[in-house]
């Protein structure tokens, strides 16, 4: 009896195996291929669309792909100084950044910060959805590695502001340019830049907050740091 239950067991061993590396090989494939190529959605986009259309069928998302060379340095130093400053020296993870977060939530008593690198994040929205558990993190952690190993540091970054969320059903920086100051993303000056990168955290709210003293208030913090962030 025990050895056909040991035999059960590595048969289901061996196939749980077997649809993860399957699981991983679809994800190196779109990542090779969006190295690229432009992702036409992302997981994240189609989670918010389908949220969207329940309250309004006809729904569709504000998406604009914009080469690297059509944004402004401006946004460029603002979304690091503001989501990563290690982005160009780190493989993927910010392990001081990580650490902080930790120290952060455990004095908070919740969790308060992420300490998720530039990298991390577009795993995240090219993949995955915002549910927080063990297994999407350990997958994220995964795509983190193979995004880092396949794209270069301004390909990585062209992605992520591509594919950030701005706002309700707003998506990218052209997008979000557009949609809050009636411009490309490559005339974004200094202040609209790094107001923009303040909001990515809780992009939904401050769409429907504008006038947020806190949004204002990071937005000069962010500012005063744009000028020691380093680009690829």
């Amino acid at each position: 009896m025990l050895p056909r239950i040991w035999k059960l067991f590595c048969y289901a061993l061996g196939f749980a195996v077997l649809g993860f590396v399957l699981v991983q090989c679809w994800f190196l494939m779109h990542i090779l291929y969006w190295n690229h190529w432009s992702p036409a959605s992302t997981s994240f986009m189609e989670s918010r669309l389908t949220k969207l259309r329940e309250s309004n069928p006809k729904a569709e998302l504000k998406y604009l792909w914009v080469d690297y060379a059509r944004i402004s340095t401006q946004a460029k130093r603002a979304i690091i100084a503001a989501e990563d400053m290690k982005f160009v020296d780190h493989e993927g993870f910010d392990w001081d950044g990580i650490q902080r977060a930790i120290e952060k939530n455990q004095k908070k008593g919740k969790a308060v910060a992420g300490g998720s690198t530039i990298t991390q994040q577009l795993a995240k929205n090219l993949f995955l959805s915002g549910e927080r558990s063990y297994i999407r993190k350990g997958q994220e952690a995964v795509i983190t590695l193979m995004l880092e190993g396949v794209m270069d540091k301004r390909r990585i970054l062209e992605l992520y502001l591509n594919v950030a969320e701005w706002g309700v059903g707003v998506f990218g920086i052209e997008a979000a340019a557009r949609h809050y100051y009636g411009i490309s993303a490559v005339s974004l000056g200094p202040e609209q830049a790094a107001r923009l990168a303040a909001m990515l955290p809780r992009p939904q709210y401050y769409d429907r907050n504008r006038g947020s003293a806190y949004l204002s208030g990071y937005t000069e913090r962010i500012l005063g740091r744009m000028g020691d962030a380093q680009l690829p």
